[in-house]
Formats: C-alpha cells, structure tokens, sequence
C-alpha cells in the first residue's frame, strides 16, 4: 500500500493535528493510500535521546533518524509540520514538563564538569535548535504562493500600515568586524577529512573539531565575529536609539543560529543594561543567570539571591534610563530583551515593515523603531526593503506581484550546517582549518570571547539547487535572480559555480542573472509594484527570511505558502508553513478552547503529496483526491473558511469541517471514477445536512478552559477530545 508520512509536531500544528489527520486518513484509504505518523517533535526528540534511563513504555524510536534515512531514498513521501526550534529556555521548560509527567531525565547540564554531564548535554544538544529540518532536507527547496492564495490576497487584501516619508526606522549593521567580513572560503578539490583547531598565543594547540567530512567540490567556508567589536557596535547603538527617540529592538535567529545567535543576544542584554552587569555581572554568572537566556530567565532567578530585589531594582532603573525596548507583549511587560526565540529575525522585520515600520512599546502604542542585525551578511535587504516603503509608501496586496524563491539547502548547506562548527574563543590565539595533511586552509587570528564558525554546502547540492531554479524560471516563465553577493567570500564562490553549472541546461530565452541580496530586493521591489513576479534564488538562510518576507507582505501571513522540497533521491518533501505564532494559538486554547491555527499550509501540502505519490505509485484515485483537494481549497479561501479571531467564529475544528465538506462535494462531482464518486456523494450529503449540527457542537465547547494534559507533550486522548468535540462529524467520518 502507498504510505504518507504526517509529522507530529509541535504547539498549534500538533494540536490541529488531531482534528485533521482523522479526516485525512479516511480519505486517503478511500485511494489504498496510507497514512502514518512520526513524532518529531521536541518532546519527542527529548525523550528518544534516553532511552536508557525510562521505561519500555516511555521509550520511543527515533523518528527522526528514520525519516532522514527515509528521505534518501525515492519512495519518501513526508509531510512536514513546523517544529519548534528549540532555544535553551525552550529545552529546559520541555525537560522540567517531561519530568513532572514521569520522565526521569536529567537536567541539562549548564557547565559539564564530568563525563556523564557532558555526555548528557551533548545528547540534549542534538535537539536543540533547528535540528529536525537538516535531517530532512535532503533536497533544495521550491516555495511560492498557491495561485487560489494570492488571487484570494488581492480580492480581499489585508492591512498594511502606512508609511510615512518622515519615519525614522532604519536598520543598524555592524559592517565590519562581524561574519560577512571576516569571511574566507575554500572549494575542496578532493574528498579529505578536515579538523579545526585553536592555537593559542604560546603555541599550544586545542583541537575544536576533530573531524569534519568533505567531498570533491564542496564549498566550505570559516569566519568570526569580533566580541569586542560587537559590544562596541552595541553600545552605539543603544546610546543611538535613546537620542533618535525611537524603540530598540535586537533581531536574531537564536533557534537557527543555536550556538552564534544566543551568545550574541546576550552580549545585546547586557550591552543595554551595562551598568548593571558592571556591577552584578559576576554575582548573576555565579548564580548560573546568564543573558544568553534573556532578561526574563535573569529576573525570574534573582528571588533565589540574597540580594535579588536589589539587582531587579537596578535593572528596572535600566530600564527607565534607557532607550525605549520594543515590546513582545506589551500588557504582560515582555520586552524585545526577554526572551532570545521570541523575536526570530525572518518573523518580525517583515511584521515590522508590513505596519509602518513600527514595533510597539510599553504603552501598547506603534513606534518608529532602531532595528539592531548586528551580522550585515543580510540585514541589507530589510534596509532596502524599508526605503524603498519609506519612498513609495506601502505595498498594495491587491496589485502587487510575488517573488517565489528557489533555496539551496540540501545536505545541511550554508548556516545551517554551522551548529557543530561554531565555538566562543576562550583564548587569544588563531583558528586554523587543515586538512588530512596538516595543510592549513583558512585561519583567523581571535581573541576571547569571539565567536567563530564554519559551514559546509555540498557541490551536489548546489548543482541540484541551479538545476531547480533552471526548472522553475523555464515552467513559470519568470525571471530568476540568484542573490549572491560578489564582494562576500562564500557567494565568490557559489558565482563562479553557478555560472558553470548553468551552461549544463537550456536556459535559451529565459532571464537568468546574479545580484547582490540588497539590489536583488530592490529590483524585486521594483517588479512587485508593477505587478510582476521574480523568483528569487537564494542560499538557506535567505530561503528562510525571503520565504517570510515577502509573503506577508503579499499574503498577510507565510503559512499560506506551498513548500515543496523535490528530494534529491526523487522522493518528496512538503513542508506546510511557518510555525512562528503557534505558542499564542495554545494559550488562546488552553484558556478558552479556541484554536487560531490555520491549517492551509497543510491542505497545501497533502495536494502536492497526493499528487507525487500518483506520480510515483501510478495511483489515480490519488490524483484524483489531490486535485479535488486543490478545488475544494480555492472553494474553502472563496467562502471564508479559515479560523475567525474571536470566540463564537469558526475556528481550526470548524475550518477543517469544511475543507472535509468541499473536498467531499469535489469528490462527488468528478466523473472519472463513478465507485469514488459514489462513496462520496454519500459523505457529501451528510456533511451538508448536517451542517448546522456539527457547527452548533464544534461552537458549543467555546469559552471554558481546555485541558490538554501538557504544552510540549499533550496527552493524546486529551488532546484528542479537546480537538474533535463534534460527535455527528465523527460518525460521518467513520462511515467512509
């Protein structure tokens, strides 16, 4: 039997599950089509990594190491719901959850002093971050946004704040110093085992990585970020933001960038509160509080000093002196500082721009706002993206054009590959990357506290990546930009690559050219005010943020996007969406038993699913199911169907009735095979006539807390109950 593989998650996307996957599963079997599930999520992955220490019915499989083996070869057929990208806080709050529900896991060791503690946190390191995705993605990525989605933007277009020529947000960048100039970058000639070291100023060597893997052709770069110029750049613009008048907000990736990104915020936290780290720094490190988890983990210590409302009176004098901080929840107090996953670069400059360019304060008012990327390798492309709204005002969803993108990211290319090569220097000295031979490729000199890091980006990964965007410019007929900077060491490279590579395919009458990121969002800019479209091609990191940018721009949201990840191997990858406001969704459900969540991402995904399996199995009814589907989808936006964002509206519950209602009546309607047709026909009329039923019980649940048994690892009979209150849909369901 064909078989799809639906991930179990995370927060909102976990949630939806257990209302959505019911309805898949009887569809699909309808085609002798399969269903399974894998539990990836982080709860998941926690508990995967000990099965030593739990019992037979505690343990589970690694999932997530059977379905990186799975994407290798070309039967895959995995649907991929977004995770959460764990960042410390996250990891601890996951291990305390398990803990209280019987788990016996350790604590993850801060500073390992023995064997067995840094055993144990190299195990916890494996989860945290973005560690599901490299393991995945085993293919470059495809996203753009469904023609039903953008036809709905520009029918019913979304808000977008105006701009004001006068508006005083800009974006600051350390422009030297940092990753981007520090950059140096090798292609490897022949397959080799690198190893990086650290030699210190008196010569002794320190080995940081033993051994690094390489193949023929792969692009391996290496470069750092100067502590002290870091901390300079932020006192800067502390100081800056306070004399403009203006908010101060810090943008990081600290889920992606597990290792870089939460040491640099906390070099933000305590650049903001400088005197009071001058003055308490050596109590709070004592004490284990550290700023690399945010000004919310510190405060939430300090009772356990003797001093502590000493020190929380100190920082609240920071507070007041300082420049205003952009607020994440105004009315809870939780500033840009709290916490380092709450303020993800990809998510909030685009929010940003989309309303004035502002962030809000403390008041809960809009404010112009100093946005800090410390790393300038991209923080070009929001400044350009910000000028070009402050010249021509805001963009207008309902002309405006799309700008697909085409990422290089299989085999853990680019930054992502980072996590295991990125290291805080302890010591002045130089890094060095030899090969086999003792050769020396790249070096730096550093110093302590500076933070250095290597990436790798397989040469048949970029070959596949110039390939697909060759694909996508020939079938959509629209020009393709590579977004590669000539003056950067890494993009030098990648250039010299792609042109080579592109003499390899007909690219005869299409418009293929390099630009650099900045330019390239400006040209972009330019194509989408006139209502034209551009593929952006893109290396990961880009992939991430232009995959959230100009989608909400376009589409309010990036949960709408179809993500399709062709596997190198010829299977197939179908992501579903961005993930990024799941945490409130579960609050608003836990408090009130309403689900926000959005499920389109995933109606995205199961179409394409079907349609490749169809494809690979030579399965009709499955291509009949998917394209049924894609009707029943553009049927679901034209009514209104998606979650309202008020108690007494349809929520996630309510909005997947419906898709199940049209994907039923397109079913019904299709002539090609009258045994489905039938079979649905009787579904259809059940759902219709009772419509009103099963909206009045999936309402009635509304307004009372919900008890879902865990945030990280829901009880599954709870969460069950929770997410499928209608017991007449559930009966009409079983009767397929």
């Amino acid at each position: 039997m064909a078989k799809i593989i639906y991930t179990h998650t995370d927060e909102a996307p976990l949630l939806a599950t257990y209302s959505f996957l019911p309805i898949i599963a009887a569809y699909a079997k309808t085609a002798g089509v399969e269903v399974e599930t894998r539990d990836i999520s982080l709860a998941g992955r926690v508990i995967a990594q000990f099965p030593d220490r739990l019992t037979d019915e505690q343990r589970i499989d690694d999932a997530l190491a059977e379905l990186g083996e799975l994407a290798t070869k070309p039967e895959a057929n995995i649907i991929k719901l977004p995770n959460i990208s764990a960042s410390l806080p996250q990891l601890k709050a996951t291990i305390a959850e398990l803990q209280s529900q019987g788990y016996d896991l350790p604590a993850y060791p801060e500073n390992p002093q023995t064997d067995e503690e840094r055993e144990t946190r190299a195990r916890y390191d494996k989860v945290k971050g973005s560690a599901v995705n490299p393991v995945l993605r085993e293919g470059n990525s495809d996203r753009r946004a469904p023609a039903s989605v953008k036809n709905y933007a520009k029918s019913h277009p979304h808000s977008m704040g105006a701009w004001s020529s006068d508006s005083k947000t800009s974006v600051a960048t350390m422009g030297g110093d940092d990753f981007r100039s520090n950059e140096k970058s090798v292609v490897l000639e022949g397959d080799d085992t690198l190893s990086i070291v650290h030699v210190g100023a008196g010569g002794e060597e320190t080995v940081l990585k033993e051994s690094l893997p390489v193949l023929a052709g792969e692009v391996v770069d290496g470069t750092f970020m100067s502590a002290a110029a870091l901390d300079a750049f932020l006192e800067q613009q502390v100081a800056k933001a306070k004399d403009d008048g203006v908010l101060f907000s810090a943008h990081l990736k600290a889920t992606m960038m597990k290792v870089s990104d939460p040491i640099i915020f906390g070099h933000v936290v305590r650049a903001y509160f400088r005197d009071v780290f001058a003055q308490h720094g050596e109590q709070l490190a004592a004490a284990g509080l550290s700023a690399n988890d945010g000004l919310g983990g510190i405060l939430g210590g300090l009772d356990a000093l003797d001093n502590g409302a000493e020190i929380k009176a100190a920082f609240e004098k920071g507070l007041a002196d300082g420049p205003s901080l952009a607020m994440v929840d105004s009315d809870k107090g939780i500033t840009n500082l709290h916490v380092p996953s709450d303020v993800i670069i990809d998510a909030s400059m685009p929010a940003m721009i989309r309303t004035s360019g502002q962030m809000w304060n403390a008041a809960g008012e809009q404010q112009d706002t100093l946005a800090v990327i410390p790393d300038s390798s991209y923080a070009g492309i929001y400044q350009a993206t910000i000028d070009d709204c402050r010249e021509h005002g805001a963009l207008d969803p309902s002309t405006m054009g799309s700008v697909p993108n085409v990422g290089l990211m299989a085999k853990a290319a680019e930054e992502y590959g980072s996590h295991d090569k990125t290291f805080e220097i302890p010591a002045a000295g130089t890094v060095e990357v030899r090969n086999a031979a003792g050769e020396v490729l790249m070096s730096h000199d550093v110093q302590p506290g500076d933070i250095w890091r290597a990436c790798q980006t397989k040469d048949a990964s970029i070959r596949d990546w110039v390939k697909l965007a060759v694909t996508r410019a020939r079938a959509s007929q629209t020009p393709a930009v590579f977004w590669l900077d000539e003056t950067r060491a890494h993009d030098a490279n990648l250039i010299a690559l792609v042109k080579e590579y592109l003499k390899d395919h007909d690219t005869e009458g299409l418009d293929i050219s390099v630009m650099a990121p900045a330019e390239a969002t400006t040209f972009s800019l330019e194509r989408i005010r006139k209502g034209e479209d551009t593929i952006s091609v893109t290396g990961n990191v880009l992939r991430d943020y232009n995959t959230d940018l100009f989608p909400i721009l376009e589409l309010g949201t990036s949960a709408k996007m179809l993500s399709i990840v062709p596997l190198m191997n010829g299977g197939g990858l179908f992501e579903t969406g961005a993930g990024g406001s799941a945490p409130k969704h579960v609050q608003q459900l836990v408090k009130e038993d309403y689900l926000r969540w959005d499920s389109l991402g995933e109606f995205f995904a199961l179409a394409a699913s079907l349609e490749h399996l169809a494809g690979y199995d030579d399965n009709q009814r499955a291509k009949l199911l998917g394209d049924a589907l894609d009707r029943a989808t553009e049927t679901f936006l034209n009514e209104d169907r998606s979650p309202g964002r008020k108690l007494g509206t349809t929520d996630n519950r309510g909005s997947h009735f419906y898709l199940a209602l049209y994907w039923a009546e397109e079913l019904a309607k299709q002539t090609e095979d009258a045994q489905l047709a039938e079979a649905f026909a009787s579904l259809a009329s059940t759902l219709r006539e009772s419509e009103q039923t099963i909206v009045d019980e999936l309402l009635a649940v509304q307004g009372k807390p919900a008890d879902i048994g865990g945030y990280f690892r829901p009880d599954p009979e709870k969460a069950a109950a929770v997410m499928r209150p209608s017991t007449t849909f559930n009966e009409a369901l079983a009767s397929l």
